[in-house]
């Protein structure tokens, strides 16, 4: 689509540097890039028509909209016209509205850029797009938009994210991958048309990136992988979550590249087995969090190759690695004394056992997703909460041998007055309201889970929120059925319930 560019007069329609002047109704149009050089590129406003990059669609409630006077005050009008000799850009060194401009965010940005002549030049100016994140605008980023932004920043970029902007693929990322050459950080996350090519641009042009995240990019394989570890050397956190084609090939070529990696996410990475984490243990000793969710033939093997070679590691996530044991817990505590986090939902061969080793070497734990720990019992709660003087989140949900002497232990606890703030309890069938009372202490706490403890009672969660009146409270009661009328003629309905 193609409009007039601002003229020295406010838009049509009676918005007033607004860019939405003219527009239909819930529709916002954003000077999201401006023409490439070709056509005006310097910045300073030219006759002719720009190129409209973005119709966003807005809601039309009150709290979303933005209402722009049709006809504003003299004063402001003076101050603020689209003359250049205006009182603001004559009191005001540009320096300092450059430095002013700096501070804005991009949608503001655009609506300045049609202000006057000089506003535009200063809103559009490389220094000011270091930083953009268009994930608001993901339905209407097309790859044009892309390419016309990296040839309006150029190496001023440095963090762009794309996160969701299904419409960008291979072709703009090479254009973007050309001008924008000290860009460090790029969220590429759910962009599913992006390939292998894409990488390759990276690898080829941008050999100052230090954040990568390709969650979800689904078409990528290892030669992604091999591309980065050979143009990327400064690589330090690369999300490769649900790229599914990735094997330990991939993950070998990678470490051998880039071994200053300090986060590592492959979730959902199935094809993933012990000897990728080999890999990882031996080439990346700077690591502090990986993540192998649902990554199920990892085994006890490969995380202790991790846990020897990472002593720096604060952050795992083993959740769904089902074959794990109690040896992972055990290598955990003799090696990564700085653990913070751990979660290991539905890792139901862990025990007390290895839990107590655990608690009684990693005395910074943060928070524990314990969900579906099914063995663990009250042994657990009592080392935590006498080791652990840090623990913030815990969850124990379906964790069904805990009873309330363990909370009792917890809510005693070193980290229970001041640190605890989250603690789930849903499906821990033994829990009784003696718990609640055992909570009342935790002054931080700010929300727990109580779905389906059948001995948790309405009365109990009222005594507690005397004591913790800002608590969220996440409990369900069943409605209760009204008794069968005695008439036998009548029609019997549950009441409870509504026919639609």
């Amino acid at each position: 689509m193609e409009i007039p560019a601002p003229s020295s007069s406010p838009a049509p329609g009676g918005g007033y540097g607004d860019g939405t002047g003219g527009t239909e109704p819930g529709t916002v149009k954003m000077w999201l890039c401006v023409p490439p050089p070709s056509q005006g590129g310097d910045g300073k406003a030219v006759k002719g028509k720009y190129r409209l990059m973005v119709n966003r669609r807005v809601s039309s409630s009150a709290e979303n909209s933005v209402e722009f006077p049709r006809k504003p005050a003299p004063e402001l009008r003076k101050m603020f016209s689209n003359n250049d000799e205006a009182v603001i850009n004559k009191k005001l060194p540009k320096e300092l509205l450059l430095r002013i401009f700096s501070f804005l965010d991009v949608v503001t940005l655009c609506r300045c850029a049609q202000v006057s002549r000089a506003w535009n030049v200063l809103a559009l100016d490389g220094s000011n797009w270091q930083r953009i994140d268009l994930f608001d605008f993901q339905r209407d980023i097309e790859g044009r938009v892309v390419e016309n932004i990296s040839k309006r920043c150029g190496g001023f970029l440095r963090k762009l994210s794309l996160r969701g902007c299904l419409g960008v693929g291979d072709n703009a990322l090479r254009t973007f991958a050309q001008n924008c050459r000290n860009i460090e950080v790029l969220n590429l996350n759910g962009c599913t048309k992006i390939t292998d090519a894409t990488c390759t641009s990276l690898s080829k042009f941008c050999s100052k990136l230090r954040h990568l995240d390709l969650a979800s990019c689904t078409s990528i394989t290892n030669l992604s992988l091999k591309a980065l570890s050979e143009g990327c050397p400064l690589l330090e956190q690369l999300n490769i979550s649900w790229c599914d084609q990735v094997t330990k090939d991939g993950i070998q070529a990678l470490v051998r590249g880039c071994g200053g990696l300090k986060a590592l996410f492959l979730k959902g990475c199935t094809q993933l087995e012990d000897e990728a984490l080999k890999y990882i243990g031996a080439h990346c000793p700077e690591l502090v969090t990986l993540n192998l969710q649902t990554c199920l033939q990892i085994t006890d093997d490969g995380l202790i190759t991790i846990c020897r070679g990472c002593h720096k590691l604060q952050s795992l996530c083993a959740s769904g690695c089902s074959n794990i044991t109690d040896a992972i817990l055990n290598a955990l505590g003799q090696n990564c004394p700085r653990l913070r986090i751990l979660e290991v939902a539905r890792c139901s061969q862990l025990t007390d056992v290895g839990f107590t080793t655990l608690a009684r070497n990693c005395h910074e734990l943060e928070k524990m997703d314990l969900e579906e720990c099914v063995q663990i019992t009250d042994s657990t709660l009592i080392q935590l909460s006498i080791h652990c003087p840090r623990l913030q989140v815990l969850s124990l949900s379906h964790c069904e041998l805990i009873t309330d002497d363990g909370i009792r232990h917890l809510g005693n606890g070193a980290c229970a007055h001041d640190r605890l703030e989250v603690i789930e309890l849903d499906n821990c069938p033994l829990i009784t309201d003696a718990s609640l009372e055992h909570l009342k202490s935790c002054h931080s706490l700010e929300r727990i889970e109580l779905y389906d403890c059948q001995q948790i009672t309405r009365a109990g969660i009222k005594r507690l929120r005397t004591h913790l009146p800002n608590i969220k409270v996440h409990a369900y009661f069943a409605p209760v059925t009204p008794p069968p009328s005695v008439g036998g003629s009548r029609q019997r309905f549950c009441r409870c319930c509504i026919i639609l």
